[in-house]
Parts: structure tokens; C-alpha cells; sequence
């Protein structure tokens, strides 16, 4: 009884493919650079990372300030409510 290998992620290269894309990497670009395109490629995901970040927090400043605007009366309502008790008062 022969079994059969399943790769612990199917759709991700394994080892002899990954050694293939490493080989089409190196003739397409050169040795020389390839450091700097990882080091871009790294750069450009913080960049991304920081935005992500800044735009999470704004969010959740509007979010907070929401609650707060919620919690505590408007001027509106006061109004309408003093209004109501000189309406009653002079009944």
C-alpha cells in the first residue's frame, strides 16, 4: 500500500517550484537587484500598514465621538422640554 502525499497548502509552491521562481527571478531582474526590490516591496507594506492604522483610528474617534454626542442632551431637546413645562405651568 503506497500513499499519497497531500501538501499541507494545496495551491502554494513546495520546494522544487519555489527553487523555479527563485531561478525566473534572478535571470529576470539580476542578482544586484533583488535586494532593493524586496527592500521597496517592504517599504510599500509599511506605508500600507501605517494608513491602514491612521484610517482605524480616525474611525473610532468618529465612533467614539458618536456615543458621546448620544450620552448628552441637545440643546434642541432642552428646549422643547422647558417649552413643555411653561406650556403645563399655565394650564
Amino acid at each position: 500500500m503506497t500513499g499519497t502525499i497531500t501538501p499541507l497548502f494545496p495551491g502554494l509552491p513546495g520546494g522544487p517550484e519555489l527553487l523555479i521562481v527563485l531561478l525566473v527571478l534572478v535571470l529576470l531582474f539580476g542578482a544586484n537587484k533583488i535586494p532593493k526590490l524586496a527592500r521597496s516591496t517592504g517599504q510599500a507594506m509599511g506605508e500600507f500598514k501605517r494608513g491602514r492604522e491612521e484610517i482605524e483610528e480616525e474611525l473610532s474617534e468618529i465612533e467614539d465621538g458618536d456615543d458621546e454626542e448620544e450620552s448628552t442632551p441637545t440643546s434642541a431637546s432642552t428646549t422643547t422640554e422647558s417649552e413643555t413645562e411653561k406650556a403645563t405651568e399655565a394650564n
